[in-house]
């Protein structure tokens, strides 16, 4: 049994609240030097910030984003599935693919949200209730551009001094391509709303979207399962 399997069985067994190991948004500035640096058109981002369910669940949600698929990215394995990335020892994180298009929503965006309410970007190896390497922050650029924001990000964050300690997310590339996670896991947040671990840590920040990115909110959710039905 993984981890967080067992965290699941034990909330749901003795209905212990995991509230308290949600991590707070934060509100937080733009990118300063975003906007001359990026694409016009269809563009990719991959992200690592903790459990993928929550961050699929968060840009499901985001105006402009036409699939955000769960996975694993940042190993060197040829093949990737979540028995294995649970070790801990494959070098992969649990990441999410986010496609969007650049006309309805800037990669600058795309950051401010995983930096203020995706994920927490304090945190070393682990997010909430999940530790490990596996649940790493991490950015996966896709292009030298997309590098480029992402790091400055970092540094104009952390010079604001808008969180409380220091920014810890990598900024690297991918060693392998990114690997889609199981079917069972992709929409899971959507499918699953009242289990524990999703109310408790999940929710929230897609709440939190919400209320902090009016402009960027999208009430109906993109869905893998509905992208893969219009292929």
């Amino acid at each position: 049994m993984t981890h967080r399997s067992t965290l699941l069985l034990a909330a749901a067994l003795a209905f212990t609240p995991l509230a308290a190991d949600a991590e707070p948004a934060v509100a937080i500035p733009p990118p300063q030097a975003a906007a001359a640096a990026e694409g016009v058109g269809p563009e990719t981002a991959v992200l690592a910030g903790g459990c993928f369910w929550g961050i699929q669940a968060v840009y499901q949600h985001v105006k402009g984003v036409t699939l955000a698929v769960s996975g694993y990215a940042g190993g060197d394995r040829k093949d990737a599935n979540y028995e294995t990335v649970s070790s801990g020892r494959t070098g992969h994180a649990e990441s999410v693919k986010v496609t969007f298009d650049t006309h309805q929503v800037s990669y600058g965006k795309i950051l401010q949200i995983y930096f203020s309410v995706a994920h927490a970007p304090t945190q070393l190896n682990r997010q909430g209730p999940d530790t490990g390497t596996q649940y790493r922050s991490e950015i996966f650029p896709q292009s030298e551009a997309q590098a480029k924001i992402a790091k400055d990000y970092i540094a104009q964050l952390d010079a604001a001094h808008v969180f409380k300690r220091p920014i810890v997310t990598k900024v690297d590339t991918m060693k392998a391509p990114f690997f889609s996670a199981e079917a069972y896991h992709q929409d899971y947040a959507t499918n699953h709303p009242n289990q524990p671990y999703i109310a408790f840590n999940d929710a929230p920040k897609v709440e939190n979207l919400k209320k902090m990115f009016a402009d960027n909110w999208r009430e109906k959710p993109v869905l893998v399962l509905e992208a893969e039905k219009g292929n």
